[in-house]
């Protein structure tokens, strides 16, 4: 990653992963672009910048091959590519997960896991606001026995320690660690957070998200969606479009704003978020996933890790929002990149979808960007 070149959007958390990495780190002047609808939304000619077309364009067909529904790549805030296939998969896991479709047929899918990223900006705004503090317990807002533990461990179970996966709880809410001594990537417990945040605000989920996210990003067709599938403990998801999941993306490289509006204004927690929340898996911020360190996650029922980066074909900078059947929200700062993925499950060969197609994506690169 040396000789990188970064923009002005997310300096500050840039400026961290490049201490954490060794990298050089060149701060670029230039603005982002925000589309005001996605009827005027740019594009930008990937050969007139210094990318590969050719080869973008297999990358993309390999996403389309790996059964994705939605592609959207930007560069600057700009389409650099994009492309669509109808009905990636027929099985009733997919279905469950496809919630509607807009006026261009384009596909509004639940972002399954992915969701949890978006849950952490949510919690950074209700921190900002003055909702609530990190490392307040959880029982401040939920009251006693929201878990399986004794009160006086209850409340030693912290925001932050939701935000991290290093709650000590186990997927029945049941004692399994004491907080902060072992990392468990937990689903169920994770829910709890947004019953968190809307006992802190007074706001129902669909109005805090609207309000916060999707009027000041214009997400038309972002919302929280039942799960009729699904357990109690996670009946609910958000559905979004490939385009509106890049929004979001784009938001966050700018520092958390959009188009001069501060959505987020805390850039210490904008850094936190994306920087490793712990050191039992470095590989995870605040509800996101990281690459470039030195094991990528947990297995999801024991804290047996699991060496190597995230995605070692990808920059090490890279950020990413992941849920399952590949729901994906990449960020990339070195490439000054957003990429947004929807579908169906894109491994294939014993390969992931992240291998294939990043191998596949940093093939058509602008030399002077690697």
């Amino acid at each position: 990653m040396s000789n990188c070149r970064f923009r002005a959007s997310l300096a500050t958390v840039l400026l961290l992963l490049s201490v954490s990495l060794g990298a050089e780190t060149i701060v670029g002047a230039e603005a982002q672009y925000f589309p005001e609808s996605d009827a005027d939304w740019e594009s930008v000619d990937p050969a007139s910048i210094g990318w590969d077309a050719d080869k973008l364009s297999d990358a993309l067909t390999i996403a389309g091959q790996r059964k994705s529904s939605g592609v959207v790549i930007l560069q600057g805030g700009r389409i650099l590519a994009e492309r669509y296939w109808d009905d990636p998969d027929d099985t009733s896991r997919y279905r469950n997960m496809l919630t509607g479709r807009d006026l261009r047929g384009w596909a509004i899918e639940d972002v399954a896991s992915a969701q949890k990223s978006v849950v952490a900006l949510l919690t950074g705004i209700a921190q900002e606001r003055g909702y609530l503090q990190l490392d307040d317990a959880v029982t401040q807002y939920l009251g006693p026995a929201w878990s399986k533990l004794p009160v006086e461990r209850e409340g030693l179970v912290s925001i932050r320690h939701l935000l991290s996966m290093s709650s000590g709880l186990a997927t029945d809410f049941a004692f399994a660690a004491e907080p902060g001594v072992k990392w468990l990537y937990n689903t169920p417990v994770y829910h709890a957070l947004m019953r968190v945040l809307v006992a802190a605000t007074g706001m129902d989920r669909q109005t805090l998200t609207q309000s916060w996210l999707s009027e000041p990003l214009g997400l038309t067709h972002t919302s929280w969606t039942d799960r009729p599938w699904a357990n109690s403990d996670i009946a609910v998801g958000l559905s979004t479009t490939a385009r509106e999941l890049a929004r979001l993306g784009l938001m966050i490289m700018a520092d958390g704003e959009w188009a001069g509006e501060k959505v987020i204004g805390d850039r210490a927690y904008l850094a936190a978020m994306l920087s490793p929340s712990q050191q039992l898996n470095p590989s995870y911020g605040y509800l996101w996933w990281l690459n470039g360190q030195e094991f990528s996650r947990a297995a999801t029922s024991t804290a047996r890790r699991i060496e190597g980066q995230l995605i070692p074909e990808a920059p090490e900078d890279l950020v990413a929002m992941q849920g399952a059947l590949d729901r994906k929200l990449y960020l990339v700062p070195s490439l000054d990149i957003v990429v947004a993925r929807l579908g169906s499950n894109g491994a294939a060969g014993g390969r992931s979808f992240n291998s294939a197609f990043w191998e596949a994506l940093m093939d058509a690169v602008p030399d002077p960007a690697i």
